[in-house]
């Protein structure tokens, strides 16, 4: 039997929220659930967009240490108690037993079910200050597994290789040549895992012998180890290719293995997980790029379709602007280098859109520019960055702004132009991305009265256009740590106070017809 479609679907035209829940209601759309997650993003995106929906703050929580957000959790306390923000008002989801300051959680990693894994569970990953690794419930906070990961080695940091698939704990850096756990030139470790379901890859050893005397830093990202130098170079290497060619044995957690002559439960005290993946030779880089020491934070980025990097060249010619390079020929695309061209105290920057389309986010202080790379003729043809669309700060003119007439008529004219992020000034301040709304949440900011005021506007992210503006009922200040999160029907600012203190408060979605009646 065929199913039916609305007349309205099968037209192509235009369909409101009404007519979407009630052909649901009667079983008229697909039963699929992706097609049904769709259109009810669809219906929630028509919803927040309507003229008559606004974003009421709705709760606000202060706290003495730092609050952590994501995937509708607020996480406050270092992680131990945890509130969900997907009902009208947050509430309380848990609240876990406090540690003692050894075994304190240092670090975190939100992992969330795939579709395609319905006996798997949505988890929270916790790095803690004694070398555990804990995976906790995420609705509950209960504890689903543990790992011990070293005694001898201090781990530190939780990073995503593949999001949502394959994850990393980085152990604290050395210094090549001092003494201790270093005799060997080992610089840090990566122990990697597969998140669904917990599975060892390996422990890697990052030393200066097979990587070099400058290596200071190592990451993992899509498959692909990242090694910095302390020469602001950066080099590249297939991380499959090492673990076929380094790796001494595969390893399972839980199950004995041998090491150094002993003999050892996996994932348990007091040895932990042995380093299985020891590179005894140099191996082929990919890649090498220099770049402008702390002007990215990772040197270089890498994306786009095809596949391009992005850098800022070293020499004081290009200083303040970015490259845009083809990764298979490392030839400077046209239109390749990017420069805002402002004057501020705070640098612009740049980054592949998160959407997976391949195009490119370059913020400024009055400026979002979304560049797209074409390469119509494929292959080793040159590519080209052009602009996709721009959203601007409504802003006066400079030149009209430098002059100021007197009370008794002089003409004042300023000496020192004024900085394209002047607090006078509307300035971007935060972009953040929607993937299920495809919406930009881009936060700007003006002062008045002294005081930093914040608005969130929201803008298709297909073609820039202004779909609606949110105020931030609370003040800005650009001098402390801000943080915001837009995620469905929600709006979630994080700030820190000028008591040093923390404050996190939630915005939700409300009809302003549906409260008239």
């Amino acid at each position: 039997m065929s199913r039916r479609r609305p007349p309205a679907a099968r037209r192509g035209a235009a369909v409101n929220a009404c007519c979407r829940l009630d052909w649901r209601s009667r079983g008229i759309c697909s039963r699929d659930a992706g097609v049904l997650l769709r259109e009810n993003l669809k219906t929630l995106r028509h919803t927040i967009l309507r003229e008559d929906a606004v974003f009421e703050k709705v709760w606000t929580k202060s706290s003495r240490s730092p609050i952590a957000y994501g995937y509708g959790r607020i996480y406050f306390e270092n992680y131990r108690c945890c509130y969900t923000s997907l009902q009208a008002r947050p509430r309380l989801l848990y609240e876990l037993p406090k540690r003692a300051r050894s075994e304190k959680i240092e670090d975190v990693l939100i992992c969330t079910c795939p579709l395609d894994q319905p006996g798997q569970r949505s988890s929270l990953l916790a790095l803690t200050a004694d070398n555990w690794l804990y995976r906790l419930c995420q609705d509950t906070g209960g504890q689903l597994q543990r790992v011990c990961l070293s005694a001898q080695h201090k781990f530190r940091y939780l990073g995503w290789d593949v999001p949502q698939e394959r994850f990393y704990i980085k152990s604290i850096q050395h210094k090549p040549g001092r003494q201790g756990n270093n005799r060997d030139g080992t610089v840090l470790y990566l122990a990697t895992f597969l998140a669904f379901p917990l599975k060892l890859v390996g422990v890697l050893e990052i030393s200066s012998a097979a990587f070099g005397k400058t290596v200071v830093d190592a990451i993992l990202s899509q498959g692909v180890l990242a090694v910095s130098h302390s020469s602001s170079c950066v080099k590249l290497y297939s991380f499959e290719s090492i673990l076929d060619t380094f790796r001494t044995q595969e390893l399972v957690l839980g199950e004995p293995c041998a090491w150094n002559a002993a003999r050892c439960v996996v994932g348990e005290p007091p040895l932990g997980i042995p380093v299985n993946i020891k590179v005894d030779a140099p191996p082929l880089a990919l890649f090498e790029v220099n770049y402008l020491d702390n002007y990215i934070d990772c040197g270089v980025q890498i994306g786009g379709h095809p596949w391009h990097y992005i850098y800022a060249p070293k020499n004081k010619k290009h200083r303040g602007s970015y490259h845009v390079c083809s990764l298979r020929s490392g030839h400077l695309a046209k239109n390749g280098v990017q420069d805002m061209n402002c004057r501020s105290l705070e640098s612009d920057w740049i980054y592949f859109h998160p959407d997976d389309s391949g195009r490119i986010i370059h913020v400024g202080p009055s400026t979002i520019n979304v560049l797209k790379i074409l390469n119509d003729g494929g292959g080793d043809a040159q590519s080209e960055v052009a602009l996709d669309f721009a959203i601007k700060a409504p802003r006066t003119q400079n030149d009209a702004s430098a002059v100021t007439v007197t009370s008794s008529g002089r003409t004042v004219r300023r000496r020192v132009q004024q900085l394209d992020d002047d607090p006078e000034q509307e300035t971007f301040k935060s972009v953040e991305y929607e993937d299920e709304l495809d919406l930009l949440a881009v936060v700007d900011i003006t002062h008045v009265e002294e005081e930093g005021k914040a608005n969130v506007r929201l803008h298709d992210n297909q073609n820039g256009a202004l779909m609606k503006t949110v105020p931030l009922l609370e003040s800005w200040d650009v001098t402390s740590s801000q943080d915001l999160f837009f995620d469905r029907d929600t709006i979630v600012h994080i700030e820190q106070e000028k008591n040093s203190n923390f404050c996190c408060h939630v915005y939700k979605i409300r009809s302003m017809h549906a409260e008239d009646q």
